[in-house]
């Protein structure tokens, strides 16, 4: 197997979810407003559930903020067992934190990458779950497991053909043609053991009669290509996908989500532009 440069892998774990592209409700409050009556009509109609899964796209700050607010109204509530995030790896928790712990403490106790992840746009989720006392838990497959699931041709075997040859095509749309074809299938087996890793950690932290709020990219929580593939059958997800307007990608919902919800446009960016930058070979003898 080509072995994957780190400068990829950490390209990838920033950009490796799949934008996706779904019609649905309107949702646009202004900075500093309650939760959207739409927005907490629509949570409820989706409960009971075992666990609410929220996909977003990551460089919005509108999904970020739906899932503050999912948080503040589901632990309001009673309702919220706890909230299990792509965005710190599993094994690490704000377990055993006070209600009224710093935000320092709990991206300790996360062991938060902010590089990958800014704390800016995700701290204030972590914090609203820690406030209400609801243990936030990391969900993303360990980075040090990374390279043992590129090579675990079982991970090859998880998916129908059809939405492994899905994902195939997400990485390569979502790299904009840039990812080097013998990648592929090594890079789909890290996106599956993600997935696997989340579910696990949702389903260790199941409690009756409450709900398990996951938080990751769109293309994890979708029904029949990411996390709930790793479900046992008698587990009751429901799937929430947040869509910028003007997606550049459209699929359909139904099997692969239970409500969408658009917010609105972001400014114009040419996301390969920015790439084909990042990984321009170095000019001979500079240090990278």
């Amino acid at each position: 197997m080509q072995r994957l440069p780190l400068p990829l892998l950490r390209t990838w774990l920033v950009l490796g979810s799949v934008t996706v592209a779904l019609a649905g409700c309107a949702y646009a409050p202004a900075p500093g407003t309650p939760p959207s009556p739409l927005w907490t009509d629509r949570l409820q109609s989706l409960l009971p559930a075992d666990v609410l899964l929220l996909g977003e796209q990551h460089d919005a700050p509108d999904h970020q903020r739906l899932q503050r607010e999912a948080v503040a109204w589901l632990s309001s509530r009673g309702q919220l067992a706890a909230v299990v995030m792509e965005m710190a790896e599993r094994g690490h928790s704000t377990r055993g934190l006070p209600r009224d712990a710093s935000e320092a403490q709990a991206q300790a106790a996360l062991q938060w990458d902010n590089a990958a992840w800014p704390w800016q746009a995700y701290g204030p989720v972590v914090m609203a779950a820690v406030g209400a006392g609801v243990p936030v838990l990391g969900g993303n497959l360990p980075r040090a497991r990374m390279r043992a699931a590129m090579a675990e041709a079982a991970w090859d075997r998880h998916l129908p053909a059809p939405a492994l040859a899905q994902q195939y095509q997400a990485l390569r749309d979502g790299h904009c043609g840039l990812l080097p074809e013998p990648q592929i299938a090594p890079m789909a087996r890290i996106q599956i053991a993600r997935d696997a890793s989340m579910a696990r950690t949702a389903q260790e932290a199941l409690r009756s009669g409450q709900t398990v709020l996951l938080v990751a990219g769109g293309g994890h929580v979708l029904r029949h290509l990411g996390v709930p593939t790793h479900w046992p059958a008698n587990l009751v997800s429901k799937v929430v996908i947040a869509q910028v307007e003007h997606a550049p990608d459209a699929i359909q919902s139904g099997a692969q989500a239970d409500a969408v919800v658009q917010t609105p446009a972001l400014p114009p960016r040419d996301v390969c532009a920015e790439l084909r930058e990042q990984w321009r070979p170095a000019p001979p003898g500079q240090k990278v």
